[in-house]
């Protein structure tokens, strides 16, 4: 393991810390990072232990800045020192990986150069937390929904992260452990190839020297997750907001006096024209930031459009004629439906990052 480099981000350790550290040098791995995040001065004891083997580099913050920022200062160190080497492993201080589970990781690094490599537990083993089994299963879920891609173990702290994806690591956004969710879905938006490792399920006294929040950092987690659904939804808000006063004023001020009809399509008409191309805007350039060309991407969503709208009459007819629904609440159905299918089609069909 002379390529890879362990990197351990460690918060107020126990004895678990310098055991983990004593079988990552007994099986071969030559130097490590280990970043002391702002703990109480009566844990130096155990930093003060690993500072004795010549293995360790120990960094320290001076108050405590989260498990994304410990990684991210980590991750610079290595990259400013380790020219020559292959990759990081970062693994957690807590006790929950082995040293073999560690190996094993690296060695697909090693091997795959390119990849992002997970640790993958098995959550269905009794000996799973209640909250982490569940918990990791809904993200999982959740992942795969906005993001295309499943990824079993969504929270696991050791990860094989090659050269090639350590600077794109550093640029992003997250402190504590929303920072860890982060770094899948930029792996997933560029392309990078995620493999799995499956790797020994260890929860000691029920994980509770765990930092991890269940209610601060899984609303932390899920902000980012749902980041940019949220973008989309909010975009698609707005626009109607757009339609909706342009169609207004274009009535009061142009149709007033005229054929009902007539005013009503031709307001229709160019409100719809107006906030379709507003929220065109607002999807390429903030939701989900495309670069192609302009006039490439309005062709399909415009077909993409008049497709929506003839599957929604489509489908609000058919709910009608089957259901014991109003018209209203089948629109209301339909359209939501359509409206998660559309936030994926422009994501991955029309949006498209290029590879």
């Amino acid at each position: 393991m002379k390529k890879i480099n362990p990197l351990i981000p460690s918060l107020n350790p126990d004895d678990k810390l310098v055991n983990y550290v004593q079988q990552l040098i007994s099986v071969g791995f030559e130097k490590m990072i280990i970043v002391n995040d702002g703990s109480s001065k009566k844990y130096d004891k155990y930093f003060y232990k690993l500072s004795e083997y010549k293995e360790c580099i120990i960094i320290k913050h001076a108050v405590n800045q989260g498990k994304g920022r410990a990684l991210k200062t980590g991750l610079n160190y290595y990259l400013n020192n380790f020219k020559d080497y292959d990759g990081v492993v970062t693994a957690d201080s807590d006790g929950q990986h082995s040293a073999q589970n560690t190996m094993d990781v690296a060695t697909k690094l090693s091997k795959l150069k390119t990849s992002l490599i997970l640790g993958t537990r098995n959550f269905n083993e009794k000996q799973v937390p209640f909250k982490s089994k569940y918990g990791n299963k809904i993200t999982t879920f959740v992942f795969k929904l906005l993001y295309g891609k499943k990824i079993n173990d969504t929270q696991t702290g050791l990860r094989g992260i090659p050269n090639n994806f350590i600077k794109n690591c550093l640029e992003l956004t997250g402190e504590r452990f929303d920072y860890e969710i982060n770094m899948l879905i930029n792996a997933v938006k560029n392309k990078i190839c995620i493999e799995e490792v499956i790797i020994d399920t260890i929860y000691i006294d029920d994980n509770k020297s765990s930092h991890f929040n269940p209610l601060k950092d899984s609303i932390r987690i899920y902000k980012i997750l749902f980041s940019e659904f949220l973008k989309f939804t909010f975009s698609g808000i707005f626009s109607f907001i757009v339609d909706i006063v342009l169609f207004s004023l274009l009535i009061k001020l142009f149709f007033a006096n005229t054929d009902s009809l007539f005013g009503i399509t031709l307001s229709t008409l160019i409100a719809r024209v107006i906030s379709s191309l507003v929220n065109f805007s607002l999807n390429k350039n903030v939701v989900f930031q495309s670069n192609d060309d302009r006039s490439k991407l309005l062709l399909k969503y415009y077909l993409l459009c008049v497709c929506q709208m003839c599957f929604s009459a489509l489908g609000v007819s058919l709910l009608f004629k089957i259901s014991f629904l109003s018209e209203t609440m089948c629109k209301i159905i339909v359209d939501f439906i359509l409206f998660i299918i559309s936030y994926n089609i422009q994501k991955y069909l029309i949006f498209k990052r290029k590879g």
